[in-house]
């Protein structure tokens, strides 16, 4: 009998992948595919027949962090697999916390997938080896997501780029608005990024925000 699977994945490009990677494979069986964490605890509610969940951490509506929290006490018998472009040491983190069995990149080839949810449903934990040797370090040393936080420092014209940006304009806009170029507009927003530990200017202006940095 085939192993049932959930998917949870807002993009259709890397759902795609992943189906394909999938369909490699006939003792693995997708059964439903969801947008977002909350989509993907409705579909529970009505089939919890699931023995493996492949998980996105970049969501809407519920990411996939807060998603596997609610999933591993709802349903402690279904696994849960991270399968996410990103590798910063707080998603990690906070996946394990939350419940997590394995974390593997989207990256990650088939045949080695195929044996991280086989090694998983055997009770192991799979995940790439750099995450691993992340994993370890943090469990050695557990960091404090929530002081780091409060302890963002940016620079006033940083704080001033992020302002502009949380209006919607793009480089050049700013870069008009700040008499500076686009390009050193570009420079500082990838500064930000490294600061604040995110990927776009979304995350950036989110994070900016719940930290008071700047005004939602």
């Amino acid at each position: 009998m085939p192993i049932r699977i959930a998917i949870a994945e807002d993009n259709p490009f890397l759902l795609r992948a992943i189906l394909e990677k999938i369909s490699f494979f006939p003792d693995l069986e997708v059964k439903f595919h969801a947008d977002n964490g909350l989509d993907l605890l409705q579909k529970l509610e009505r089939d919890a027949n699931i023995q493996l969940i492949l998980m996105d951490i970049e969501m809407p509506k519920m990411n996939g962090i807060d998603a596997v929290r609610q999933v591993s006490q709802k349903y402690p018998q279904i696994k849960t697999i991270m399968l996410t472009v990103f590798d910063n040491d707080e998603h990690i983190f906070r996946a394990i916390q939350g419940g997590a069995n394995g974390y593997f990149l989207k990256e990650v080839d088939p045949a080695t997938l195929h044996k991280g949810i086989l090694d998983t449903l055997d009770g192991g934990a799979a995940m790439t080896p750099s995450i691993a040797l992340k994993a370890l370090k943090l469990l050695r040393n557990p960091p404090n997501f929530e002081k780091m936080d409060e302890e963002i420092l940016l620079t006033s014209r940083e704080i001033e780029i992020l302002e502009q940006t949380a209006k919607g304009l793009n480089y050049k806009q700013v870069g008009e608005n700040l008499f500076i170029s686009p390009k050193t507009v570009r420079k500082h927003l990838e500064n930000i990024y490294g600061k604040l530990q995110v990927h776009s200017k979304l995350e950036a202006v989110q994070k900016a925000v719940k930290n008071r940095i700047i005004e939602g």
